[in-house]
């Protein structure tokens, strides 16, 4: 099936990533979207993959998400190593790099630490994580290491991480034909047709609801808060992402090409946009900084916040009927889950190939709106 008229509400990550597929799967798409352009904000108001750290790390979420987000996580990894080399092709610039990922933990917390582990290992067998010794964490990222003594580590290998903010402008910028209706928000969608605010219906062969929390009240979607510190640190030569295992924090370090780094905790149930808190930011810097003493003399580019969708459950859902598909629901996991999602939301629809996950474990959740 091709040539069809397919309207988009939502230019987000999920609405970009099926804009660029069904573009270049043949289809003419038009994508509807409340922002001002392309580029992102950092106001709290866009897309939250913007704000994303971009962590691919489906073993490291076996902490707190089912088997399924993982199993759907390995296979995204692999789409979205697919994915920028077709944008690096190109001449599109999405950096992804799959060096594994490090958890770390401050000996007074080693305690903890191998609780975590454990659940790791109980939840997924493979691949199990890779206990460090000093001169091999060293050998691995020379800038981390306690400022009050040696860290515990340990390797995940096979995950990754991707730079969210070029990715989602690649992926704008290498979607054939696609129209960008910007400003636009559209207030109802239903089988075959999409309707804005301040015009009347549009009619296509399929509307896919991509809106996120803009999808409520159709959907019972919330917002999760998600806060990240963006700073300039020339030399740090940081090449994995790092989690640091601690009773109270879970912060993470993520590099950034540009001697950038990104310090982000995992959610705050608020769906407050207003700036970063005095506290907040405190508590995600002094973590970051009592792992990686370097981070001392970098430099504060931006804080910045956004709402990520989660259904009551946390599991993500697809909704397909006839003239309709709706994805909502990926909560913390966006971009981890972004890509599986994609092709089985497609594939459900009719409007792209069998579903890449392959595995009962791995199959979405579909669900009708409530």
């Amino acid at each position: 099936m091709s040539g069809l008229e397919i309207g988009i509400a939502g230019a987000g990550l999920l609405g970009r990533l099926l804009a660029w597929t069904l573009a270049h799967q043949g289809h003419r798409v038009s994508v509807f979207d409340p922002a001002a352009g392309p580029q992102p904000a950092f106001d709290g108001q866009g897309a939250a993959g913007f704000t994303a750290a971009g962590m691919l790390s489906p073993l490291a979420e076996l902490e707190t998400a089912e088997p399924e987000v993982a199993a759907r996580g390995w296979v995204s990894i692999e789409r979205w190593a697919a994915i920028t080399s077709a944008l690096a092709a190109h001449g599109h610039d999405a950096p992804f790099a799959r060096r594994g990922s490090l958890m770390v933990a401050h000996g007074a917390d080693l305690g903890a630490a191998r609780r975590v582990l454990g659940h790791l290992e109980g939840a997924a067998p493979t691949p199990r994580a890779q206990a460090l010794d000093t001169p091999q964490l060293r050998a691995l990222e020379p800038s981390l290491h306690g400022s009050a003594g040696p860290l515990h580590a340990w390797l995940l290998p096979g995950e990754g991480h991707i730079d969210t903010v070029r990715t989602l402008q690649a992926l704008h910028d290498d979607a054939p034909g696609v129209q960008w209706h910007w400003a636009s928000t559209a207030s109802r969608v239903a089988p075959h047709t999409l309707a804005l605010a301040d015009g009347h219906p549009q009619r296509f062969d399929w509307v896919v609801d991509a809106r996120g929390i803009g999808a409520r009240p159709d959907l019972p979607v919330r917002g999760v808060r998600g806060e990240t510190v963006w700073l300039h640190a020339p030399g740090l030569g940081l090449q994995r992402p790092v989690r640091l295992l601690h009773p109270r924090h879970r912060v993470y370090i993520v590099p950034r090409a540009d001697d950038t780094v990104l310090i982000g905790a995992s959610e705050i149930e608020s769906e407050d946009r207003s700036p970063v808190s005095l506290r907040s930011a405190v508590e995600l810097m002094a973590a970051a900084h009592s792992v990686m003493p370097a981070l001392a003399e970098a430099r504060i580019l931006r804080m910045d916040r956004n709402l990520r969708p989660a259904l009551p459950d946390h599991r993500p859902m697809i909704d397909a009927r006839d003239g309709l598909l709706r994805i909502n629901g990926l909560y913390r996991h966006g971009w981890l889950l972004a890509p599986s999602l994609v092709d089985e939301a497609l594939a459900s629809a009719g409007l792209g190939s069998t579903p890449r996950a392959g595995s009962a474990h791995a199959s979405p959740r579909f669900a009708a709106p409530r």
